[in-house]
Parts: C-alpha cells; sequence; structure tokens
C-alpha cells in the first residue's frame, strides 16, 4: 500500500466518522489533520532510510569497481610473469567483482527513483496539510453553526414548546383578568377633576346649542319676507 493510499484511508474513515456521529467538528478535523502529519513523519522516516541505503550502496558499488580494477591489475601481472593460469584466475574474479557490481548498481537506480517519489509524496502531502489547516477555522466555523442550527430545529419540532407557548398566553390571560378587576373598581367613581371636565363639556354644548338657535332663527325670518317688498323696489327705481 502506497503512502497517500494509507493517508486516503486514514482521512475518509475519520470524515466518515464526522458524518456518521456530526458531533465535535473541532476535535474531528484536529485529529484528520493530526493524521496526516503523523504520516509525514512517517514518510521523511522512510525517506532517511532510504538515503541511508543509498550511501551504503553507493559504498558497496565502489568497493566492487576497485575490486574488480584490483583484479585486473593482477591478471596483467601474471600475465607478465607468464602465468596465464594466475591470470584467468584473477580475470574471473575481476568478473564476479563487476557483475556484482552491476547488480548493486540495479538496485540503486531502483532506490533512487524511489527517493524521487518519496520527495514528490513530501512536497504533496506538506501542500494538503497547509490546506487542511488553512480551512480548519471555516470547518469548525460551519460546524459549530450547523449544530446551532440542528438545536433551534430540534426545539422548535419539540411538542414541549407548543406547551410552553400554551401556558404563556394563560398566563396572558390571568393579567388581562386581573387588570379587568382593576378597573371594575374605577367604574362610577368620579374624581373632582372629572367632575369640572363633564362641567365644562356641559357649558360648551349649552353655547353650541344657543347658536344653532340663533342660527335657526335667522333662516326663518328671512324666510318670512314679503315678497312684494322688493317689488316696490324696483318701481322706485324707475
Amino acid at each position: 500500500m502506497s503512502i497517500f493510499s494509507r493517508m486516503t484511508d486514514i482521512v475518509n474513515s475519520n470524515l466518515n466518522a464526522l458524518l456518521d456521529k456530526a458531533e465535535d467538528p473541532e476535535k474531528m478535523v484536529r485529529l484528520i489533520i493530526q493524521e496526516m502529519e503523523e504520516t509525514l513523519v512517517e514518510v521523511r522516516s522512510t525517506s532517511a532510510r532510504a538515503i541511508a541505503d543509498r550511501k551504503d550502496l553507493e559504498r558497496r558499488v565502489q568497493w566492487q569497481q576497485e575490486e574488480a580494477g584490483e583484479w585486473q591489475r593482477k591478471a596483467e601481472v601474471a600475465v607478465s610473469k607468464g602465468r596465464d593460469d594466475l591470470a584467468k584466475g584473477a580475470l574471473t574474479e575481476a568478473k564476479k567483482c563487476t557483475e556484482q557490481g552491476e547488480l548493486l548498481d540495479g538496485e540503486l537506480a531502483h532506490l533512487n527513483a524511489t527517493l524521487v517519489k518519496l520527495g514528490d509524496d513530501i512536497s504533496a502531502l506538506q501542500e494538503k496539510i497547509k490546506d487542511a489547516k488553512v480551512r480548519q477555522n471555516a470547518i469548525i466555523m460551519r460546524g459549530k453553526a450547523a449544530h446551532s442550527r440542528l438545536s433551534v430545529r430540534q426545539t422548535l419540532s419539540d411538542h414541549n414548546i407548543e406547551g410552553a407557548i400554551d401556558r404563556f398566553e394563560q398566563y396572558e390571560r390571568k393579567m388581562d383578568d386581573l387588570e379587568g378587576q382593576i378597573e371594575s373598581y374605577d367604574l362610577g367613581q368620579k374624581s373632582l377633576a372629572d367632575e369640572i371636565s363633564e362641567l365644562e363639556g356641559d357649558e360648551n354644548v349649552d353655547a353650541m346649542l344657543a347658536d344653532l338657535k340663533l342660527r335657526m332663527a335667522s333662516t326663518d325670518a328671512n324666510k318670512a319676507q314679503p315678497a312684494g317688498g322688493s317689488v316696490e323696489s324696483k318701481q322706485d327705481k324707475q
């Protein structure tokens, strides 16, 4: 299993737990980031071991090359001394060292490719952790807001809230009854100011009545004036 496959499983499992439980989003987000950081530490440790292995392989390759060169030199010495049998043995050893060095070279090339991939994984994981930390506060705030809204919805949907509202309305009606009883004691009881106000009101009504009678009398007088009076006035003008 690759490093990122493992990290994906960790993140997905925690996200699923967050969605299933739908509680304490701050804790869950911190846990996800912590798992990602632990994965980063593990990748770096793997890279450190791989770098150490590469140095060891490089030393072994160099040693095999040096050994092959040494056996080659010995073969040349044997040939110069007329010992072809010894030269063949030395060349055989040189060949073994060369072949072993080639095998180690192959391992070294594979290890270098692995280190390149690990470096890419570390860079990508660091970016993901940085992005997760930037989005952490937003996710936490969204989770808290969602929980608050859920709590309000649950409260509103609870039948107990209806009973509380009914009781509240009952108390309001009781207050209305008490205020009505208080006002009933005031009925039929007039203060000095009330009586004076009534007298002032009567005076105003009397004045209005007198004015009405005066206007009506004037209207009746105009209607009773003789029609001939207007004719005489016309003849006088002629």
